[in-house]
């Protein structure tokens, strides 16, 4: 004949092996799996930026290459081209050697004035400077009516402009070995700074 107590021992002691045995047996569970992202959440930012063929400008010209289309290397692979567009002005796109593609054509001055003269880049290290012209009577011999200095640094997204009226245009762009100035020169010069932008004039 058992005793009550001992009765009672014995059960807790069972009650006490089977919780230890559900917590062990939940201990050695693995996590569930942890699904990747999908969509675009999961896209490379690059993919859905760099997704154009480089484009040119829509000016006829006989013989190449048009003085109305203009690329720059930059020393990282990187590139940056410029175009003139009929109706619309001045045209940039810049390619990523990593997605291997250009981004989308971007008006960066917008004007409908004729395209006049060509377009010049200069680069140096990590620098981008333009000068373009646009001029009414710029084939009959007239001086552009819009001169463009533009510079553009970083992502190559936000390009400084200049624009002096009625001006036979800028001659050269002369950056800085450490592409922390830009000189632009013709009889007179424009300067400008990445720490200032343009002068003041």
């Amino acid at each position: 004949m058992h005793k009550p107590g001992m009765r009672a021992s014995v059960g807790g002691m069972l009650g006490v092996l089977v919780t230890l045995t559900l917590a062990a047996g939940c201990a050695h569970q693995n996590p569930a799996p942890v699904k990747e992202p999908s969509g675009s959440a999961a896209t490379s930012p690059e993919s859905t930026v760099y997704t154009s063929k480089l484009q040119k400008s829509d000016l006829p010209w006989s013989g190449s290459p048009s003085p109305y289309d203009a690329e720059a290397k930059l020393g990282d692979g990187r590139r940056v081209a410029l175009h003139y567009l009929r109706g619309k002005g001045l045209v940039e796109q810049h390619y990523s050697p990593r997605a291997k593609a250009w981004t989308e054509p971007t008006v960066i001055y917008r004007t409908t004035t004729d395209a006049c003269q060509g377009i010049h880049l200069r680069t140096k290290n990590g620098t981008v400077a333009a000068i373009a012209d646009f001029g009414t009577y710029c084939y009959d011999g007239e001086p552009p009516s819009e001169s463009l200095a533009a510079v553009v640094t970083g992502d190559l997204t936000d390009w400084s402009i200049n624009v002096t009226k009625n001006f036979d245009g800028w001659e050269r762009a002369s950056v800085s070995d450490d592409g922390q100035r830009v000189v632009f020169g013709r009889g007179s010069t424009l300067r400008w700074s990445r720490a200032d932008g343009f002068e003041r004039r």
